[in-house]
């Protein structure tokens, strides 16, 4: 009998395909070298590389700067401090760093860059210069450090991961670099991410835009912006921490704190701007949602995106400081496993013993005229959805009050309440002052405005 298990081994035919992408992806953005892993149900399912050099492709234990990436791992490193009750992401960032000059902006907003920090430092592109040209915050965040009105608006901001950075190093009471090894890095046994590079390791490039010709970048330690891009790391090293990403790990961080790093924390702007949770951006590619970041530093470009849904992650890394679009390419190689190898949906089981109360609440509803039903999923959650058209969906998780609580869209977070009368039976939804009856505005039910006592009618 099929039972349907799950083989983590990809086929040949998208072996090739991943292969081909990666070829396409390093001639034409001139890369020196490029590397790329793919993970599927929590395991590395495969590796590839191409370079310049004959004969010889990096593999998953080289290291190469990760850059921005390095903010997520800023990220999880705060929402330890929050979950550990040291610090509310609603904190002003004056209550751990006094004397900064931004002391209205909210722990939240750094970590969504909606606090309206400026996008660079000011002075000499710090991401090519010494650390020692800004020995303090101050040299960091500059005499104007607020470009916008915080909370109003997401500006992507490295010195506003750097003040994260030095945020863990005042609750923590030592450096990021060794509250990130202790907490994360070691835990999750990755142990070839490193602040520093450490062999092997690929060397940074430029590449010259109009010529075949290239030099090697200058490889900075950048001291207080550490927090925003300093580390190294192996696509092995990264896959496993995509893993992590979603799935957790209780040494770490949870699960419900990693999903609420995935959660959009940032106001866009249209639809051409990205979303941002906490650490993470976020992007539909494809038809799915994907989750991840991108990276680059002079030399390297890296791009780390997953796909929940389908559960596939890829990790992409070059030693190019442009040309390649890491970010592209990880998420053709997600879209390529998902699309091929489309992920097995787990079997349907019914309840073992479902709740009577919640079963009440199951079947068609109307909110005035509009047709709405509720289902009862094996997990306990209440959905609500539209019947035959679109509108508004939801899901609702069960409270100990016998209430419910929206978990998405646009009630999310409200209260879904069943109002029963005199004889026990549920009368009537309470949704957020919304009233769904059992028929379309039951006159027995409190619907807002009255219902005309003529009841339903032809015209004449």
């Amino acid at each position: 009998m099929d039972t349907f298990a799950e083989d983590l081994e990809l086929l040949p035919a998208t072996r090739r395909a991943l292969r081909h992408r990666i070829a396409v992806a390093q001639r034409d953005g001139r890369a020196p070298s490029v590397v790329a892993a793919v993970a599927r149900g929590g395991e590395v399912v495969w590796e590839g590389s191409r370079t310049s050099v004959e004969g010889h492709g990096p593999d998953g234990d080289v290291q190469y700067r990760i850059g921005s990436i390095t903010k997520t791992f800023t990220a999880v490193l705060v929402m330890r401090l929050r979950d550990e009750g040291l610090l509310s992401l609603g904190d002003p960032v004056e209550k751990y760093l006094p004397g900064t000059g931004v002391g209205e902006v909210t722990v939240r907003q750094l970590l969504a860059h909606t606090a309206g920090l400026a996008a660079e430092t000011p002075g000499e592109w710090w991401e090519r210069t010494p650390a020692a040209l800004r020995p303090e915050l101050s040299a960091v965040l500059g005499e104007r450090p607020l470009l916008h009105e915080p909370g109003t608006r997401f500006h992507y901001s490295n010195p506003g991961y750097t003040l994260l950075g030095s945020l863990v190093e005042a609750v923590r009471g030592t450096s990021w670099e060794q509250a990130l090894r202790a907490e994360v890095l070691e835990p999750l046994g990755l142990d070839r991410t490193t602040a520093g590079p450490e062999a092997p390791h690929a060397g940074g490039w430029a590449v010259h835009p109009w010529a075949d010709v290239m030099m090697p970048e200058p490889s900075e330690d950048l001291g207080l912006m550490a927090s925003a891009g300093q580390l190294w790391s192996t696509t092995r090293d990264l896959a496993r921490f995509a893993t992590f990403l979603v799935r957790g790990d209780e040494r770490v961080l949870s699960s419900e704190s990693l999903r609420e790093m995935r959660t959009s924390a940032a106001p866009t702007e249209g639809v051409a701007e990205p979303g941002y949770g906490f650490g993470l951006q976020l992007m539909d590619g494809s038809g799915r949602r994907l989750v991840g970041h991108g990276g680059s530093l002079p030399g390297f470009v890296a791009g780390l995106w997953l796909s929940e849904a389908d559960d596939v992650a890829a990790v992409v890394l070059a030693n190019c400081t442009s040309g390649l679009p890491a970010t592209t390419v990880a998420v053709d190689l997600v879209t390529i496993v998902a699309a091929a190898e489309p992920r097995f949906p787990e079997p349907w089981r019914p309840f073992r013993e479902a709740d009577p109360v919640a079963l009440d609440l199951c079947g068609p509803w109307y909110w005035g005229t509009s047709a709405q039903v509720v289902r009862l999923t094996s997990d306990g959650i209440l959905e609500l959805a539209p019947v035959g058209a679109t509108g508004r969906t939801a899901r609702f998780r069960a409270e100990s009050d016998g209430s419910w609580t929206g978990l998405n869209g646009y009630y999310a977070g409200e209260t879904l309440r069943a109002v029963r009368g005199a004889d026990g039976r549920v009368s009537h939804l309470d949704l957020g002052s919304f009233v769904f009856t059992r028929e379309p505005y039951d006159a027995q039910a409190p619907v807002p405005g009255g219902v005309d006592p003529r009841g339903w009618r032809g015209i004449g």
